[in-house]
């Protein structure tokens, strides 16, 4: 993409009003943790985060299946992000916003247990050992999510990546939390819930022509 092009969408989300753009520097000193989301969507509804969302393919279908529950797709690249904005706006969806942020600080975000649901979908899997600290399942990330979830609220990965589904369930058998539901081939074994094969991004369609596996993975914090 172009840097006219990027600089375009920067500046159509700034007059968007379901993206929300913070300076790191305003996460920090709490100015997201006074927003009312109640306000923001107008209503009470369940919120649901994917993170990583790109162009938000997820949250929009997410959003379009579950008009009852609120969704809020977060990345840090602006220009991709612009996409599912402007897709939701065209479509009219009243339950679904965008952060523009980095998910190091998702815990400035949202108040203690404000969170219902956490959707994590084909994050990078960062194999080198020396990349762990940029995994977004490593005990670090987690305690962020855990800060932020109900008590009975869920976390979805769903991923491409070996490493990365066995990765997580290691982690968290060792942390001692519970594992709700595991899948290392959604499409060939079956048996997930609705949801996870009935939404299924661009890349995702790439990955299974290629005969890549899908795995699903859902646990409590």
């Amino acid at each position: 993409m172009g840097s006219k092009n990027k600089l375009k969408r920067f500046r159509e989300n700034e007059g968007f009003v379901n993206v929300t753009q913070p300076l790191r520097e305003d996460l920090l000193d709490g100015v997201l943790l006074s927003t009312n989301w109640t306000d923001v969507f107008g209503n009470e509804n369940p919120i649901v985060l994917e993170l990583g969302c790109g162009k938000g393919e997820y949250t929009l279908a997410l959003a379009r299946r579950y008009p009852e529950k609120n969704f809020i797709g977060i990345d840090i690249k602006g220009a991709r992000l612009w996409r599912g904005a402007k897709t939701a706006i065209e479509e009219g969806l009243q339950n679904v916003h965008f952060l523009r942020m980095s998910i190091e600080l998702i815990d400035y975000a949202f108040k203690p247990q404000e969170v219902s649901e956490i959707w994590i979908t084909f994050p990078d899997p960062q194999i080198k050992y020396k990349r762990t600290k940029h995994r977004l399942t490593n005990a670090s990330f987690l305690a962020r999510y855990r800060a932020i979830l109900k008590l009975d609220g869920l976390v979805h990965l769903k991923t491409d990546s070996a490493f990365m589904h066995g990765y997580t369930i290691g982690l968290l058998q060792g942390m001692g939390k519970e594992i709700v539901y595991s899948n290392h081939d959604v499409y060939r074994l079956g048996g997930s819930p609705d949801i996870v094969n009935a939404v299924q991004t661009f890349y995702e369609s790439q990955y299974l022509e290629r005969g890549v596996p899908i795995t699903y993975l859902s646990f409590k914090l």
